[in-house]
């Protein structure tokens, strides 16, 4: 089936660079292919148009002209030139270099170094991703190269990151789990300190934590998670946050829900999300000023939780 294109044909006068500029520049970061001056074109979608539209207006606000056009190519020559247009491969390049190079020094990084590095290069690949509008294997390269970066960093800084299981995950009453002692591994990253926050802000407003230095400390009266071994950890795709929120039902909400996938893409890779890598930013700069203070640490992530959550909307497919 052909793709749907939208073009959008715009016109400014010479003594208008500066709109010239700033036209460009949006253009350009949104991922739009110039087919020549003044002429760029999206594959067709809402936000397309919704772009097309606001340059538009800005077009004419400037003094210029602007249309927009709806199209399909003529035939599949036409439709391979427009889809070659947006190939990202070459884009891709520099940072899949950069990725190897961090994996081959990590023996010789700090962690928070490492860390802060491979979320500079999240945010850059991820960005470029945003205008990879035709899935290929240019795409599923980087997010198996990020993934294996992720892994490679835990496997240096976190060794004893949890395997998954295979099994049900049982329905728990929220009512049998206040005033508990919950247990994980200290250092915390963004699976734990999510996990902590879920635990604090809906199942057991009154838990303690206890941060462990090697998971088999782990008391006989605390509840683990996110190790091996642990009450809550990893069950088939799914992290140990996601695993919590399943247990006590509270992926039924779309925020818990939306914040899962977060978690889960910046712990174990997969689809990229749109908010990781700030997400991962925050976290980088969070654990930085913190260093050994896990408790202060937990308290500042999760008022950057508790506003992600009250920002996500309440109702499925909307946008937040």
């Amino acid at each position: 089936m052909a793709e749907s294109w939208l073009m959008l044909v715009a016109s400014l006068s010479g003594r208008s660079p500066a709109s010239r500029m700033r036209l460009w520049r949006a253009l350009k970061g949104a991922g739009a292919a110039a087919l020549r001056d003044g002429v760029y074109v999206l594959p067709a979608s809402e936000p397309a148009w919704a772009l097309f539209r606001g340059q538009a207006d800005e077009v004419g606000r400037a003094g210029g002209n602007a249309h927009l056009v709806p199209f399909t190519a003529t035939g599949p020559e036409q439709e391979a030139e427009l889809r070659a247009a947006f190939d990202r491969t070459q884009a891709y390049a520099p940072g899949l270099e950069r990725l190897a190079a961090l994996r081959a020094a990590l023996p010789q990084l700090a962690e928070i170094e490492a860390r802060r590095r491979l979320a500079g290069m999240r945010r850059e690949l991820e960005g470029i991703a945003a205008t990879d509008f035709f899935d290929g294997s240019a795409r599923e390269q980087v997010e198996a190269a990020l993934a294996d970066a992720e892994h490679a960093l835990n496997a240096q800084f976190a060794p004893d990151e949890p395997h998954p299981v295979q099994a049900p995950i049982p329905r728990r009453k929220v009512a049998d789990y206040h005033g508990r002692l919950w247990a994980t591994r200290r250092h915390l990253w963004i699976d734990r300190v999510a996990s902590a926050w879920l635990i604090r802000r809906f199942i057991d407003p009154q838990a303690r934590f206890l941060w462990l230095a090697k998971s088999a400390d782990c008391p006989p009266d605390a509840l683990g998670f996110d190790f091996d071994g642990a009450a809550f950890t990893h069950v088939g795709p799914r992290v140990s946050f996601e695993v919590l929120a399943a247990s006590f039902g509270l992926d039924r909400d779309p925020r818990i829900a939306r914040l899962g996938r977060l978690i889960g893409y910046l712990d174990i890779g997969g689809v990229p999300v749109p908010d990781a890598a700030g997400f991962a930013s925050v976290m980088t700069g969070t654990r930085a000023r913190h260093g050994e203070d896990d408790d202060a640490l937990l308290d500042d992530m999760s008022i950057v939780l508790d506003s992600l959550y009250a920002a996500y909307p309440e109702t499925p497919g909307e946008s937040a």
